[in-house]
Protein backbone atom coordinates (compact mmCIF):
# COMPACT_ATOMS: atom_id res chain seq x y z
CA UNK A 1 0.00 0.00 0.00
CA UNK A 2 1.61 3.19 -0.70
CA UNK A 3 2.60 5.72 1.58
CA UNK A 4 -0.13 8.88 1.79
CA UNK A 5 1.46 12.37 0.54
CA UNK A 6 1.12 14.18 3.50
CA UNK A 7 3.46 13.04 6.98
CA UNK A 8 2.43 15.50 9.86
CA UNK A 9 4.12 15.88 13.32
CA UNK A 10 2.44 17.55 15.57
CA UNK A 11 1.29 17.68 19.38
CA UNK A 12 -1.86 18.30 21.24
CA UNK A 13 -2.39 22.01 21.55
CA UNK A 14 -4.15 24.67 19.82
CA UNK A 15 -1.88 24.91 16.55
CA UNK A 16 -1.35 21.23 16.59
CA UNK A 17 -5.02 20.39 16.37
CA UNK A 18 -5.34 22.87 12.95
CA UNK A 19 -3.96 20.93 10.46
CA UNK A 20 -5.68 17.71 12.03
CA UNK A 21 -9.00 18.81 11.47
CA UNK A 22 -8.38 19.75 7.70
CA UNK A 23 -7.00 16.55 7.16
CA UNK A 24 -10.10 14.86 8.86
CA UNK A 25 -12.82 16.82 7.69
CA UNK A 26 -10.78 16.53 3.59
CA UNK A 27 -10.45 12.78 4.08
CA UNK A 28 -7.07 12.77 3.37
CA UNK A 29 -5.16 10.31 4.25
CA UNK A 30 -1.70 10.85 6.57
CA UNK A 31 0.73 9.50 8.59
CA UNK A 32 1.10 11.21 11.84
CA UNK A 33 3.90 11.58 14.38
CA UNK A 34 3.55 12.68 17.95
CA UNK A 35 6.01 15.14 18.64
CA UNK A 36 6.33 14.56 22.36
CA UNK A 37 7.67 18.23 24.56
CA UNK A 38 8.66 16.14 27.43
CA UNK A 39 11.68 14.96 25.50
CA UNK A 40 12.16 17.91 23.63
CA UNK A 41 11.38 16.16 20.31
CA UNK A 42 10.69 19.15 18.69
CA UNK A 43 14.28 20.41 19.15
CA UNK A 44 16.47 17.13 18.05
CA UNK A 45 18.39 17.70 15.17
CA UNK A 46 16.56 15.65 12.53
CA UNK A 47 13.19 17.79 13.47
CA UNK A 48 15.21 21.21 13.14
CA UNK A 49 16.16 20.18 9.73
CA UNK A 50 11.89 20.33 8.80
CA UNK A 51 11.06 23.05 11.03
CA UNK A 52 13.89 25.73 12.09
CA UNK A 53 11.39 27.30 14.21
CA UNK A 54 11.58 23.56 16.40
CA UNK A 55 7.70 24.50 16.88
CA UNK A 56 4.78 22.35 15.66
CA UNK A 57 2.94 21.76 13.84
CA UNK A 58 5.12 20.50 10.53
CA UNK A 59 3.98 18.52 7.43
CA UNK A 60 5.89 16.91 5.05
CA UNK A 61 4.64 17.01 1.50
CA UNK A 62 6.01 13.60 0.23
CA UNK A 63 4.22 14.31 -3.49
CA UNK A 64 6.59 17.61 -3.42
CA UNK A 65 9.45 16.52 -1.45
CA UNK A 66 9.44 19.21 0.85
CA UNK A 67 8.35 20.34 4.72
CA UNK A 68 6.02 23.26 5.68
CA UNK A 69 5.84 24.76 8.60
CA UNK A 70 3.60 27.27 10.48
CA UNK A 71 0.18 25.95 10.79
CA UNK A 72 -1.31 28.74 8.68
CA UNK A 73 0.80 28.37 5.87
CA UNK A 74 0.26 24.39 6.04
CA UNK A 75 -4.04 24.99 5.96
CA UNK A 76 -3.34 27.39 2.93
CA UNK A 77 -0.73 24.61 1.43
CA UNK A 78 -3.49 21.93 1.86
CA UNK A 79 -6.83 24.39 0.84
CA UNK A 80 -4.95 24.61 -2.60
CA UNK A 81 -2.82 20.89 -3.14
CA UNK A 82 -6.90 19.19 -2.36
CA UNK A 83 -9.37 22.42 -3.65
CA UNK A 84 -10.83 21.97 -0.25
CA UNK A 85 -12.46 24.62 2.06
CA UNK A 86 -10.75 27.80 0.58
CA UNK A 87 -12.84 29.49 -1.84
CA UNK A 88 -11.85 30.03 -5.84
CA UNK A 89 -13.33 33.77 -5.81
CA UNK A 90 -10.59 36.39 -5.01
CA UNK A 91 -12.01 38.67 -3.04
CA UNK A 92 -13.56 35.29 -0.70
CA UNK A 93 -10.02 34.14 -1.02
CA UNK A 94 -8.37 37.69 0.08
CA UNK A 95 -10.84 37.67 3.43
CA UNK A 96 -10.36 34.19 3.69
CA UNK A 97 -6.42 35.19 4.17
CA UNK A 98 -7.28 38.14 6.35
CA UNK A 99 -9.03 36.56 9.02
CA UNK A 100 -6.20 33.85 9.05
CA UNK A 101 -3.39 36.44 9.83
CA UNK A 102 -6.12 37.43 12.26
CA UNK A 103 -5.66 34.49 14.56
CA UNK A 104 -2.16 34.09 13.97
CA UNK A 105 -1.48 37.85 14.53
CA UNK A 106 -3.34 38.20 17.47
CA UNK A 107 -5.64 35.60 18.66
CA UNK A 108 -3.04 32.77 19.07
CA UNK A 109 -0.31 35.16 20.62
CA UNK A 110 -2.76 37.14 23.22
CA UNK A 111 -4.68 33.92 23.93
CA UNK A 112 -1.29 31.80 24.62
CA UNK A 113 -0.11 34.57 27.10
CA UNK A 114 -3.07 34.41 28.83
CA UNK A 115 -2.55 30.78 29.23
CA UNK A 116 0.95 30.88 30.05
CA UNK A 117 1.19 33.46 33.10
CA UNK A 118 -2.02 31.76 34.53
CA UNK A 119 -1.28 28.18 33.44
CA UNK A 120 2.60 27.91 33.54
CA UNK A 121 4.11 31.06 35.26
CA UNK A 122 1.98 30.78 38.47
CA UNK A 123 2.07 27.24 39.02
CA UNK A 124 5.62 27.69 38.95
CA UNK A 125 5.85 30.43 41.63
CA UNK A 126 6.09 33.46 38.98
CA UNK A 127 2.47 35.13 39.58
CA UNK A 128 1.81 38.27 37.47
CA UNK A 129 -1.76 39.66 37.92
CA UNK A 130 -0.61 42.60 35.67
CA UNK A 131 0.41 40.23 32.99
CA UNK A 132 -2.72 38.22 33.16
CA UNK A 133 -5.28 40.76 33.39
CA UNK A 134 -3.88 42.15 30.05
CA UNK A 135 -3.68 39.68 28.14
CA UNK A 136 -6.73 38.15 29.64
CA UNK A 137 -8.46 41.65 28.69
CA UNK A 138 -7.02 41.36 24.92
CA UNK A 139 -8.20 38.06 24.32
CA UNK A 140 -11.98 39.14 25.72
CA UNK A 141 -11.89 41.47 23.18
CA UNK A 142 -10.60 39.44 20.49
CA UNK A 143 -13.61 37.55 21.47
CA UNK A 144 -15.88 40.25 20.87
CA UNK A 145 -14.22 41.16 17.42
CA UNK A 146 -15.20 37.43 16.59
CA UNK A 147 -18.85 38.21 18.21
CA UNK A 148 -19.32 40.95 16.00
CA UNK A 149 -17.67 38.97 12.59
CA UNK A 150 -20.38 36.41 13.21
CA UNK A 151 -23.68 38.13 13.78
CA UNK A 152 -25.61 36.96 10.90
CA UNK A 153 -23.00 34.62 10.04
CA UNK A 154 -22.49 30.85 10.04
CA UNK A 155 -19.02 30.65 9.33
CA UNK A 156 -16.19 33.22 9.45
CA UNK A 157 -15.88 33.77 5.84
CA UNK A 158 -18.64 32.65 3.64
CA UNK A 159 -18.82 28.68 3.41
CA UNK A 160 -17.14 26.78 6.59
CA UNK A 161 -13.77 27.00 5.39
CA UNK A 162 -9.86 27.31 6.90
CA UNK A 163 -10.03 30.41 8.37
CA UNK A 164 -12.95 28.46 11.10
CA UNK A 165 -10.85 26.20 11.45
CA UNK A 166 -7.15 28.14 12.17
CA UNK A 167 -9.61 30.14 14.46
CA UNK A 168 -11.44 27.56 16.40
CA UNK A 169 -8.99 25.93 18.47
CA UNK A 170 -7.51 29.11 19.93
CA UNK A 171 -11.17 30.45 20.57
CA UNK A 172 -12.65 27.64 21.69
CA UNK A 173 -9.76 26.96 24.51
CA UNK A 174 -11.37 30.40 26.23
CA UNK A 175 -11.54 27.92 29.56
CA UNK A 176 -7.91 27.14 29.36
CA UNK A 177 -7.19 31.11 29.00
CA UNK A 178 -9.56 32.44 31.64
CA UNK A 179 -11.69 34.22 29.09
CA UNK A 180 -15.18 34.93 30.00
CA UNK A 181 -17.69 34.50 26.92
CA UNK A 182 -21.27 34.36 28.05
CA UNK A 183 -22.67 36.87 26.81
CA UNK A 184 -21.39 36.58 23.07
CA UNK A 185 -24.32 35.05 21.87
CA UNK A 186 -22.79 34.64 17.86
CA UNK A 187 -19.75 33.10 19.19
CA UNK A 188 -21.56 30.53 21.08
CA UNK A 189 -23.51 29.50 18.02
CA UNK A 190 -20.46 29.36 15.84
CA UNK A 191 -18.56 27.40 18.54
CA UNK A 192 -21.97 25.19 18.67
CA UNK A 193 -22.08 24.87 14.97
CA UNK A 194 -18.12 23.51 15.21
CA UNK A 195 -18.66 21.21 17.89
CA UNK A 196 -21.21 19.30 16.44
CA UNK A 197 -19.14 18.72 12.98
CA UNK A 198 -18.13 15.25 13.14
CA UNK A 199 -14.68 15.39 12.13
CA UNK A 200 -14.01 18.30 14.40
CA UNK A 201 -14.49 15.90 17.22
CA UNK A 202 -12.34 12.68 15.91
CA UNK A 203 -9.67 15.60 15.36
CA UNK A 204 -9.63 16.81 18.93
CA UNK A 205 -8.98 13.41 20.08
CA UNK A 206 -5.81 13.01 17.85
CA UNK A 207 -2.96 12.14 18.68
CA UNK A 208 -4.38 13.22 22.44
CA UNK A 209 -7.90 14.57 23.11
CA UNK A 210 -6.89 17.10 26.31
CA UNK A 211 -10.82 18.40 27.19
CA UNK A 212 -9.35 20.55 30.12
CA UNK A 213 -8.73 23.35 27.36
CA UNK A 214 -12.39 23.54 25.86
CA UNK A 215 -14.52 22.10 28.68
CA UNK A 216 -14.62 24.44 31.95
CA UNK A 217 -16.48 21.50 33.87
CA UNK A 218 -13.21 19.14 33.19
CA UNK A 219 -11.03 18.32 36.10
CA UNK A 220 -8.26 20.35 35.29
CA UNK A 221 -6.06 20.16 38.54
CA UNK A 222 -3.68 17.38 38.03
CA UNK A 223 -3.88 18.44 34.31
CA UNK A 224 -2.59 22.25 35.36
CA UNK A 225 0.16 20.57 37.32
CA UNK A 226 1.39 18.12 34.79
CA UNK A 227 1.28 21.06 32.48
CA UNK A 228 3.44 23.76 34.31
CA UNK A 229 5.70 21.01 35.33
CA UNK A 230 6.51 20.09 31.55
CA UNK A 231 7.16 23.70 30.48
CA UNK A 232 9.08 24.47 34.02
CA UNK A 233 11.94 25.17 32.51
CA UNK A 234 10.44 28.07 29.77
CA UNK A 235 10.03 30.28 33.46
CA UNK A 236 12.48 32.59 33.49
CA UNK A 237 13.93 32.98 37.04
CA UNK A 238 12.30 29.10 37.56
Amino acid sequence: MPRPDIHLYTAATMNGYKPVIFLEEAGVPYDLTFIDFSKQEQKAPEYLKLNPNGKIPTIVDRSEGRAIFESGAILWHLAEKYGKFLSDDPMTRSETLQWLFFQVGHVGPMMGQAMYFQRIAAPNGHEEPFSIKRYVAESRRLMEVLNARLEGRDHIVGAYSIADMMIYPWARAYPWAGVEVDDLPHLAAWFDRIDARPAVRKALTIPKAQPQFWDAAADADAFVQENAARFASDVRGS
